[in-house]
């Protein structure tokens, strides 16, 4: 009895060592390189879908400094003069 036993641990042991070799490595060599390129593209799109996005938030946000100053303007009885880079309030 004590025989049946050691061959049946001897087999497990054989079929998980098989199990866990097959996993540790892949089936051909361009399995690894695919994702690194896959997590390399990701990385850059996500890069630049931050900087078009702060480029955005930047410009929605100076508009809406204007747009507030223009309404404060015209709150006082001003009016907007467009110089060459600036707006002037003109209090009449």
């Amino acid at each position: 009895m004590t025989d049946l036993n050691k061959s049946n641990n001897d087999n497990t042991d054989k079929n998980t060592d098989n199990i866990n070799s097959a996993t540790e490595q892949p089936l051909n060599g361009v399995d690894s390189n695919v994702n690194s390129q896959q997590v390399s593209i990701k990385a850059w799109s996500q890069k630049l879908l931050v900087v078009i996005l702060c480029i955005a938030s930047f410009y929605g946000g100076w508009k809406s400094y204007e747009s507030n100053m223009v309404n404060d303007c015209n709150a006082n009885g001003g009016q907007m003069i467009e110089g060459k880079r600036t707006l002037i309030c003109q209090l009449s």
